[in-house]
C-alpha cells in the first residue's frame, strides 16, 4: 500500500472522491461476486444431493479435502456455530456422504471421512463449477491472472 493511499490527508484534492468512488465500485463488484459464489455453492450442493444445503456442501468439501475432519476443525475453518455444523454432519451421515471413524492417532477420538459416493458427487459438482469459472479465467492473460491472485491475497490478509 502506498503512503498516499494509507494517509487520506496526503491524497491530492479531487483524487479523494475518485478513490472513494473506486472503493465503492470494488465493494459492489465483490458483492456481486459473493452472490454468484453462493449460487454456485447452492447448485453444487443440489448436484451432490437434492436435500443438501450450501453450508452442508461446505462442510462436506472441508471433510473431503482433509482440511477439517472433526467438528471443531470444521467450525474453525468455516467460522460458523457448533449447532449448525452438528446438524450438517448428521445430515451428511444420513445421506451416506460422510462416515465417522476412529482416529488412527487417537482411538478415543473420531474423524469424519467422505464416502466414495460423496467423492463421486463432489467431482461432478466441481467439474460443473470449475468449468464455468475456468472458461472465464482462461480468457485472461497469465500476467492478469497472476496479478489478480496477488490482489486477492492482499485483500484477504
Amino acid at each position: 500500500m502506498s503512503a498516499s493511499s494509507a494517509d487520506p490527508a496526503s491524497t491530492p484534492i479531487g483524487e479523494g472522491q475518485d478513490l472513494e468512488n473506486a472503493v465503492t465500485r470494488v465493494e459492489q463488484e465483490l458483492g456481486r461476486l459473493f452472490a454468484r459464489i453462493r449460487v454456485g455453492w447452492r447448485e453444487a450442493a443440489v448436484t451432490v444431493h437434492p436435500d443438501l444445503q450450501p453450508l452442508g456442501y461446505q462442510v462436506l468439501i472441508s471433510i473431503a479435502s482433509g482440511k477439517a475432519t472433526s467438528a471443531g476443525a470444521i467450525i474453525e475453518r468455516l467460522q460458523t456455530d457448533k449447532s449448525g455444523v452438528s446438524r450438517q454432519v448428521r445430515q451428511l451421515e444420513e445421506l451416506g456422504l460422510v462416515e465417522s471413524m476412529p482416529d488412527p492417532e487417537d482411538r478415543r477420538a473420531r474423524v469424519l471421512v467422505a464416502t466414495d459416493l460423496a467423492q463421486e458427487r463432489i467431482a461432478i459438482a466441481r467439474e460443473r463449477y470449475e468449468g464455468r469459472i475456468g472458461e472465464r479465467l482462461r480468457s485472461w492473460s497469465t500476467a492478469d491472472l497472476d496479478h489478480f491472485v496477488e490482489l486477492l491475497g492482499a485483500l484477504g490478509r
